[in-house]
């Protein structure tokens, strides 16, 4: 075989030697392809093993059911605060603050823990959402001038995460609101606060600043993560994608219960959404009602979700159970992104959810127990 083999590459003018070296270099390119077949997943992995190794040692220390059920069980503030001691990620903060600042600030540390450890084709998403702290302070300060809060009580409602903390410290002292939209001039939010300041001086509400604020946030993080490149980006804009959405719709459907119609609503409400596109959303805002606006919803997942609210709302007349609902749905489906990707962004995106639902569910326990004498089934109702 190899002498007919011989005599046929000879007949053909090619040299045993040249036949070898393209043998070599055809078993070069195969195995370069099967290193490169092999590796792929392996490239991709890595970014991720040391921020999902932190995420799931913080994950472990998140409340189970028994514990929530601890502290659902607990007499009062006090005996929630003593409980709350026995674990150092809250323990850190309470001797210094309240319950309420101390669970702001661990939220917005782990905002910023994220944005740190985030491989860098998710980074950005993370480097956004770590701002959320201060779009708080931000709000907080302008709530604070328009209640005529004192220096102390103002400070108190400042949380001390984010990099613009010590500037709203230092615009504590300011006379208006005005003057605390011109002392964050150089920074990012001026030309929002700018824009919504004349409908504030119209209106004499704080709303219109508030709402531009939270609008120009959720847009920065769809835009963060709209140009998905592989499944980590894919999910994670899914999950972005959708938070925009139950964002559109609670303001939807809180402005049609206060009987707003579409040139009120559509300011506040952010044009590309997810699901739920453009064209659905001016459809949605010119509803006559609750009702039309969850008919409108047919073919979206937030369809039989707030169906379902439907009969509670007609029983009630309050919307928090539709915001309820899709608070529920946001958990649930961050739980189901988790489980799609465990080796690459799923762990990251299930423990971001879990923090902010416990942070969320302690704060509504320990309002209910220092501000309403509520039987604990009915604080349990309230929670996500």
């Amino acid at each position: 075989m190899a002498d007919e083999l011989t005599t046929i590459l000879t007949s053909f003018g090619i040299p045993n030697e040249a036949f070898l070296a393209i043998i070599v270099v055809v078993l070069l390119v195969i195995g370069a392809v099967v290193v490169i077949i092999v590796s792929r997943p392996v490239l991709d992995i890595y970014p991720y093993l040391l921020p999902n190794a932190k995420v799931r040692a913080r994950k472990g220390r998140l409340f189970d059911e028994k514990q929530f059920s601890e502290i659902l069980e607990a007499e009062d503030y006090k005996e929630i605060t003593n409980y709350l001691r026995g674990f150092l990620d809250h323990a850190k903060h309470l001797d210094d603050h309240s319950i309420e600042k101390s669970l702001d600030i661990q939220l917005g540390e782990t905002y910023h823990l994220l944005s740190k450890i985030a491989p860098s084709d998710v980074k950005k998403v993370f480097v956004v959402l770590s701002k959320k702290s201060d779009i708080s302070n931000i709000k907080s300060l302008i709530a604070s001038k328009e209640a005529k809060l004192t220096k102390d009580e103002a400070e108190n409602l400042l949380i001390p995460v984010g990099s613009l903390y010590l500037t709203c410290e230092q615009l504590i002292e300011t006379n208006t609101i005005e003057d605390i939209v011109a002392g964050l001039d150089g920074t990012e939010y001026a030309p929002i606060l700018e824009d919504a300041l004349s409908e504030y001086k119209e209106n004499n509400m704080i709303l219109p600043l508030e709402s531009a604020l939270d609008k120009y946030f959720l847009e920065n993080l769809l835009s963060a993560s709209s140009v998905p490149s592989d499944d980590n980006t894919r999910i994670l804009h899914s999950y972005i994608g959708s938070q925009v959405d139950v964002a559109n719709l609670k303001t939807i459907i809180r402005s049609k219960a206060d009987g707003l119609k579409y040139d009120d609503i559509s300011a506040h409400v952010i044009s590309n959404g997810y699901q739920v596109k453009e064209w659905k959303l001016k459809d949605l805002m010119e509803s006559e009602s609750i009702t039309s606006i969850v008919n409108g919803l047919e073919g979206t997942d937030y369809s039989p979700i707030l169906s379902e609210a439907l009969g509670a709302y007609n029983d009630t007349e309050s919307v928090s159970v539709f915001e309820k609902a899709l608070d529920e749905y946001i958990v649930n489906y961050a739980n189901s992104l988790s489980l799609k990707n465990p080796l690459g962004i799923g762990p990251i995106i299930g423990y971001i959810s879990k923090k902010e639902r416990e942070i969320k569910n302690l704060k509504i326990i320990i309002r209910a127990k220092r501000e309403n004498n509520l039987e604990m089934s009915d604080i349990q109702e309230m929670l996500v």
